[in-house]
């Protein structure tokens, strides 16, 4: 993957992602800039502008500009600061002022917040691309690096519900069914108090699309629906060793009477 998801909140448009590619921008407002614009220098065959139709909500509000493995945030703004939040970073957020260009982002999944009169939008921005240092150890200090082909962060709320996913089989129970949804959300509450069934979906999907079980975003055609999309998820994670054993250490203690 090697590049950047836009997924549009309600009533904007285009609906549905717009992936974009290293170097490629995507401009957001109540009228943003055109494609044969003199300001528009994309490609024609790519989304490039996401339509907010808000009165509160700059002509040209911003631009989010690609890269490999993050995105960046102009923000047009005369006098609206932007807030990017991290949904995992209990809080955590950035802030970008009224002018600024360019300003990075650093979080793998994030809500981008537009100010707009007496309410607030979001849309979410992913990059499903985050590159990790080889700490094997065992690369040469002036070769080229090892390319992980699941990078995966261990700290991250998609992990922990991937884990959980893979709890049962992981407890030496090969063939045991996978827990529902609402199973998964009952058994993270204890230290993911705010889960509920839409939040364990959305990680559920995002990490169809980490994992490569749906097209990249450096492609067109976002593919048919995955079937079974818990089983294939949980499938490969157990038989390229990314959830482990020891992984189950990260879950808050299993209720009395639950097999281990």
């Amino acid at each position: 993957m090697n590049s950047i998801i836009v997924v549009p909140g309600p009533g904007m448009s285009p609906a549905g992602q717009i992936r974009l590619a290293p170097g490629q921008t995507l401009r957001l407002g109540r009228e943003p800039v055109r494609h044969g614009s003199a300001r528009d220098t994309g490609d024609p065959h790519t989304p490039h502008t996401l339509h907010v139709p808000h009165a509160g909500v700059s002509r040209s509000a911003g631009e989010i500009t690609a890269t490999a493995t993050y995105w960046s945030l102009s923000n047009f703004s005369r006098s609206a600061t932007y807030v990017v939040e991290n949904p995992e970073g209990a809080g955590e957020h950035i802030k970008i002022a009224p002018g600024r260009l360019d300003a990075p982002v650093p979080f793998e999944f994030s809500r981008l917040v537009l100010p707009a009169g007496s309410e607030l939008l979001t849309l979410d921005v992913w990059a499903p691309r985050h590159d990790y240092a080889d700490r094997d150890g065992t690369g040469e200090p002036d070769g080229e690096p090892t390319a992980l082909p699941f990078p995966l962060d261990r700290s991250s709320r998609y992990f922990l519900v991937l884990t959980a996913l893979c709890e049962p089989r992981l407890r030496g129970e090969p063939h045991a069914p996978l827990p529902t949804v609402e199973q998964v959300v009952e058994r993270l509450k204890p230290s993911w108090p705010a889960a509920n069934r839409a939040a364990v979906q959305w990680n559920i999907d995002y990490l169809a699309v980490k994992l490569r079980l749906k097209p990249g975003p450096d492609t067109v055609d976002p593919g048919p629906r995955l079937v079974g999309k818990k089983e294939t998820l949980v499938s490969l994670a157990l038989r390229f060793d990314l959830v482990r054993e020891q992984d189950l250490a990260a879950l808050p203690a299993a209720p009395t009477g639950t097999a281990r």
